[in-house]
């Protein structure tokens, strides 16, 4: 049987943890970090996603380590990119931004990479980088100034999310919904299990009697 331990997860995203949640996992605490985001000159988005996602477990590993709390403990980060080609779409964070990035998807299938990291109770680091494409129809006008005054773009790679009101742009998408997301879950789960971490904790009968007691 898996051995049970502590699962930190180094984000502050409100939809990584609901994925989580929803696949039965409830982390022992959330470790967001705060880090320059910014690509390097001609880094490539799948090497972006790997560095951001590697660069925050390794700095929740030094908060753990900081307040001696790392022992018995897995540390979990994911860092999601869009992009159109080799040009990387920014998180948008003003209204602007998120018109510019929809009238780039507009009629365009674009790719979303998430990292994961993962380090281990004995330190070992471990590293998934998962693909999805994803096309969006022809974006009216109507469309982009009604998604922007939506406000649901704000925060969010590439400037939508594809689990609200964006998902009825969606013609085609080819890989995992939830890594569009935020979160693959079934190479997140991978991973955990991989690390001896009981990702069925919370699946079994007992559990629920549990919760509900």
């Amino acid at each position: 049987m898996a051995v049970q331990q502590k699962l930190v997860l180094a984000s502050g995203s409100p939809r990584r943890l609901a994925l989580l949640q929803q696949a039965g996992i409830e982390p022992a605490r959330l470790l967001p970090t705060d880090l320059d985001e910014t690509p390097e000159r001609s880094e490539h988005p799948r090497s972006l996603a790997k560095r951001l996602c590697k660069a925050k477990a390794e700095a929740a590993l030094s908060v753990l380590n900081e307040r001696d709390e790392a022992a018995g403990t897995i540390i979990l980060a994911a860092d999601t990119v869009v992009s159109v080609g080799r040009q990387i779409l920014p998180k948008a964070e003003m209204v602007e931004d998120a018109v510019a990035n929809l009238r780039i998807l507009s009629g365009r299938t674009h790719r979303v990479y998430t990292g994961l990291c993962l380090i281990g109770a004995g330190g070992v680091l471990r590293q998934r980088l998962v693909e999805t494409r994803v096309r969006f129809k022809r974006l009216t006008r109507q469309d982009i100034e009604t998604y922007a005054a939506s406000d649901e773009w704000r925060g969010k790679a590439g400037g939508y999310a594809i689990q609200g009101l964006a998902g009825s742009f969606v013609v085609r998408l080819v890989g995992s919904y939830t890594n569009v997301v935020g979160l693959p879950l079934y190479e997140t789960l991978a991973l955990l299990s991989g690390e001896g971490f009981d990702v069925y904790a919370r699946w079994r009968p007992e559990a629920a009697d549990d919760v509900a007691a």
